[in-house]
């Protein structure tokens, strides 16, 4: 820590009125805390999103200013850019929002969020990486550095365990430590450690009884003293619910969506209690010291030291004036998010090579409405005032031009929303809706499904583009099945019997059932919310400009895991007559699976899923050889191993290839997964090129977490090193001894 800084901060703090630092730790608009202008200290500015800097508001009313100005590059969501697997696009991504948002004059960009995916059935997944906490921590730290290189903070979001929308601000979740450890904190401490996050967000649940935002176990224990983070801790928006228990807490920020500011918890109502002395005036210069720094780390301001009329010393606050001005809809920023676009489709099946298409057919019949819609204006907080978007079916258009028809076919309707007077989010601390029900065929969609089967049987080439949108991938409400809304499922049975070549893309933000018709499918594309140009990247692979090298983040089940489906394990159960003795809550989570999370349960309880975690195949071949793995040695003892292999590209088209190394016990333990992926690395190569790859284990990646001994442990024994593809398409192993 530099101590002549911090110092420097403290001497400032005493200059300082109660009501001026009051004024630094809770919201004085939507978006921006107060600044103490006397001093020349600014205001903080902040700005949702992961996908994009949000459309500017009015500073007290969830009103769009509705200037043409904020305008801005729609970013891939995280569901695709972890479907790359890719870290440096994974950074280039990040740095394209942090410049948007340091051109947009914003502090804090919102971004991004690390949850890991507990359930396929949480609304807000598609804003996730991944449900394995290797893969996500390995992407959310470049993403963190890539904001943070323009002189704007990551608000990395939402410490902890926030990881269903469905009574978001009112349930209390129940985990063991070992589950908190080796889940779903990994990720965070990654941000914190390993790319120096300036800020944290406050989850709006509670954990073991305490709401997070006041939790001093969570935010203090573990994320402060453990961790080391010297940050800036900022509420969700409504996250906080006392003055006390908060303001003697780790929390330095409180935000909300009402525009009472002077009311907010540490507003007025904490000046009356440090008044009447039953808070200390201290916990609020302990918040502001925090602020101060992530203010000077950000280049916002530079402290000085001079003397003043007394011979004292005294800090004079300037304007940095080096800080980075960043920019947004640069030319740059739509080619890098294309980048991500392109990697983060992915081939889930491709029977008799159907794909890719041959660009030069004389005509194509595109169906489906997510063809069509734009995705950017929804999802909650995530929305996106974008310039552009190139829709799928406007990316087929311009990338086959005027010597192909391409007709469109709605295929199916989605039912209009009802017009509201205004925003969303001034309801949104209100108990969240319950799990959204499948929307069903409707009698325009009956039609319109007629229409598009008999069309189908015109036409040689059809695409269909289906999927989910932001009506079910949304914050504030779950999903009560996998089901496809809008009868999909059986428009596109009707279309594989008239037309079983057809291609079919699934577009959503996490996963779908396919059970009805994935075995009759010959080729299957899965894409998330990919931006502006998620169309171009789409058509770019469908007819072969683009070899697909997107591998899945996440498994994709047929149907909500059954444990899922029991009321303690999601959506929560009632409280006890006990429990609402002492929370503030509605229902009680407990995570009775412990980590068993993701591919974790489906492989140890062997339940067969449509397409696993890291599946994703190629327009080419690869394989896998010559496996050598040697230990890393040490003075005092192994540091871990060095894994080397070949790979090779055995086809006639250049392309990608993510090799994922899971580890496991040679005879699995009832308490352990059969195997965890603890290393990956994406590669590139032309036909019939080979490459050694090199993938490094550490011997904290064969530990687990001890709750009676409270640390982390090395089991002695024998273990299996797995080489593959995904997770089912193992090429490679190796046993060794520790």
């Amino acid at each position: 820590m530099d101590k002549v800084l911090e110092n420097r901060i403290c001497l400032l703090i005493k200059e300082m009125t109660l009501e001026e630092k009051t004024g630094m730790i809770h919201g004085a608009g939507l978006f921006r805390t107060a600044g103490v202008e006397r001093i020349h200290i600014p205001p903080l500015k902040m700005s949702d999103g992961p996908m994009g800097v949000r459309s500017e508001f009015v500073n007290d009313q969830w009103m769009p200013v509705g200037t043409p100005d904020d305008y801005v590059t729609y970013c891939p969501s995280n569901s695709a850019i972890a479907m790359t697997w890719n870290r440096k696009l994974a950074r280039n991504a990040g740095k394209v929002l942090g410049e948007e948002a340091r051109g947009r004059g914003k502090d804090v960009i919102l971004a991004p969020g690390i949850n890991i995916k507990r359930t396929p059935a949480c609304g807000r997944n598609f804003e996730y990486i991944s449900e394995d906490p290797r893969l996500t921590s390995e992407l959310a730290v470049p993403i963190v550095r890539g904001i943070e290189t323009s002189d704007v903070a990551a608000c990395v979001k939402h410490f902890a365990m926030n990881n269903q929308e469905t009574e978001r601000l009112w349930v209390n979740v129940e985990a063991d430590e070992r589950t908190m450890r080796e889940i779903y904190f990994p990720a965070f401490q990654a941000v914190v450690q390993k790319a120096g996050a300036k800020s944290i967000m406050g989850s709006y649940n509670l954990i073991r009884g305490t709401h997070v935002c006041e939790n001093k176990d969570i935010m203090g224990t573990v994320l402060r003293k453990e961790w080391g983070f010297d940050g800036t801790i900022i509420s969700d928006w409504g996250a906080v619910h006392t003055t006390k228990g908060t303001a003697e807490g780790p929390l330095d920020i409180e935000m909300s969506v009402t525009s009472d500011f002077d009311d907010y918890f540490l507003a007025n109502p904490l000046i009356s209690e440090i008044r009447k002395g039953h808070i200390d005036e201290a916990c609020v210069d302990e918040k502001v010291r925090n602020i101060l720094r992530m203010m000077v780390r950000l280049h916002m301001i530079e402290l000085t030291e001079v003397p003043d009329s007394d011979g004292k010393k005294k800090i004079l606050v300037q304007k940095n004036k080096n800080r980075k001005a960043g920019s947004y809809n640069t030319a740059k920023h739509r080619f890098e998010v294309l980048k991500v676009a392109r990697e983060s489709i992915t081939l889930l099946k491709n029977e008799d090579r159907k794909l890719p298409l041959d660009p030069a057919i004389d005509k194509v019949l595109v169906i489906g409405q997510n063809a069509v819609i734009s995705q950017a204006m929804g999802g909650g907080s995530a929305e996106i005032k974008a310039l552009y978007e190139i829709t799928p079916l406007l990316g087929i258009s311009k990338f086959l031009g005027g010597n192909c028809e391409v007709r469109y076919a709605r295929g199916y309707d989605i039912p209009a929303k009802k017009e509201s007077d205004h925003n969303w989010q001034e309801d949104s601390l209100d108990a969240s809706k319950a799990a959204a029900e499948t929307a069903k065929e409707t009698e325009d969609s009956a039609r319109l499904r007629k229409e598009a089967v008999e069309l189908a049987k015109e036409y040689k080439h059809v695409i269909y583009v289906g999927g989910l949108n932001h009506d079910q991938d949304l914050e504030g409400q779950d999903r009560a099945d996998l089901t496809l809304p809008y009868g999909q499922d059986r428009l596109i049975t009707e279309l594989l019997e008239v037309r079983p070549d057809m291609t079919i893309v699934m577009l959503a933000g996490s996963p779908v059932s396919m059970k009805p018709w994935a075995d009759r499918a010959k080729a299957i594309v899965w894409m998330s919310y990919s931006g502006m140009e998620g169309g171009t990247a789409l058509a770019e692979v469908l007819f072969g400009a683009v070899n697909p090298s997107g591998k899945l983040a996440e498994t994709l089940p047929e149907e909500i895991p059954e444990c899922f489906r029991k009321e303690a394990y999601f959506p929560g159960r009632p409280l006890t007559d006990e429990e609402k003795k002492h929370m503030n809550a509605h229902l009680t989570q407990t995570y009775a699976e412990g980590i068993f999370v993701g591919y974790r349960y489906y492989e140890k309880n062997r339940i067969p899923v449509q397409f696993c975690f890291g599946h994703g195949l190629s327009y080419t071949d690869f394989t896998y050889d010559n496996l050598k793995i040697e230990e890393i040695p040490s003075k005092a003892r192994a540091n871990g191993f060095d894994v080397q292999l070949q790979v090779r590209n055995v086809g006639a088209l250049e392309g990608k290839e993510t090799v994922q190394l899971y580890l496991g016990e040679k005879t699995v333990s009832p308490e352990n997964p059969v195997k965890e992926l603890k290393a990956f690395e994406k590669i590139c190569l032309r036909p019939r090129e080979t490459k050694t790859v090199l993938l490094k284990i550490t011997m904290e990646d064969f530990m687990h977490y001890d709750e009676a001994a409270g640390t982390w442990r090395l089991k002695h024994g024998d273990y299996r090193i797995y080489v593959g593809s995904s997770l089912q398409d193992i090429q490679l192993t190796q046993d060794i001894t520790i």
